[in-house]
Order: structure tokens, then sequence, then C-alpha cells
């Protein structure tokens, strides 16, 4: 083809695969009734002034599917990891027993799975939102070029490439956001 359309395909594939791993990300934080250590991404210590993500001042283990088992590399820090997890709102409680943090993860009910599936369909939809905005951008740019001098039978055959970019991506989407639905309805 052409080295320019070349970079906006390539350009447009980087994107789109960010969208994807940007959506398993955020259904990965969604609690699915069964515990696992992403739940607790994201929760900053204050760890003797600075704060520090969770993970880099304690072990976080999953010794069985309900439960999540914190093991605090100081043993003055189970205060402070409490508080944190407590102050982050994610719906657990935390039970300190002086030697380690453990979290139970209750059972979803039937109501909350319903809302959980929704979250998913609506977080599949904004990844689907952004496949379509890199396809404009894209589809903009070659119309660009186009009036640039490329040729049309270039400009038509990047156009039907990202088409199927587009295609294949959105099939990507839909099988992820059917399993976390499988997930989330698994009791």
């Amino acid at each position: 083809m052409n080295e320019e359309v070349d970079l906006i395909l390539e350009e447009a594939t980087d994107r789109m695969q960010k969208a994807l791993e940007h959506l398993e990300h955020e259904l990965a934080h969604l609690r699915a009734g069964r515990a696992t250590p992403v739940l607790l991404d994201g929760i900053t210590v204050d760890y003797y002034g600075v704060n520090s993500p969770l993970a880099q001042v304690s072990n976080i283990n999953t010794p069985d599917p309900k439960t999540i088992l914190i093991q605090a590399w100081e043993k003055n820090m189970l205060g402070p990891i409490e508080k944190a997890i407590l102050a982050a709102n994610i719906g657990l409680t935390p039970v300190n027993n002086g030697e380690v943090i453990r979290i139970n993860i209750p059972p979803l009910t039937e109501e909350r799975r319903h809302q959980l599936v929704k979250q998913v369909r609506t977080e599949g939809e904004t990844a689907k939102i952004s496949l379509r905005n890199v396809r404009k951008w894209a589809n903009d740019e070659l119309k660009r070029m186009l009036k640039d001098g490329l040729p049309e039978d270039i400009e038509k055959d990047a156009t039907d490439t990202i088409q199927e970019m587009t295609h294949d991506f959105s099939a990507k989407i839909d099988k992820v956001m059917a399993s976390k639905e499988k997930d989330v309805m698994t009791v």
C-alpha cells in the first residue's frame, strides 16, 4: 500500500487493542462473588508518610474462593491497611486478628448479579464506542490523504481493512463480555 496508510492502520490496531485491554482491566475489578487480589488493586496505604500500593506493603492471597488473606510485611501496618480498605469503599469489610487481615467475600444476591451484568454490558458498550471512534479517526485520516493525492483504490482497501479490524475487535469484546457475564451469573 502506502507507508502513511500502513502507519494509520497500525495506529488504529494499537488503539483498538488498548480499548480491549481497558475493558478487560475494568471487568477484572467487578466482583463476581469470588475472591481475587485484583479487587484490592488501586488501594494505597500510608506507609511511613508515603502512599504505597497495598501489594507493595503486604502479601495478598486467596486461600479459598470466598476469602482474601492479607499478610502485612510489618505487623504495625495491619491498622493502616485495614483503614485503607475501609476508606476505599469497595463494599468489603476487613477482619484484623492481629496477625493477618481476612476479607470474606459475601455471596451475591440475584438482584446484585443482574446489576453487575448491566454494568458489564455498559463497560462493553463503552469499549465498542471507543472502537467506533478509532474507526472514524482512521477513516477521516484516509479521506484527508485521498484529498492530498492518495489513489482511491488504496483508500478503499484501507477503509475495508479498518472495517474488518473493527468487526474483529467487536467480536473479541463480545467474547470478553459473555465470559464475564457467565462468571457473574454462576452461583
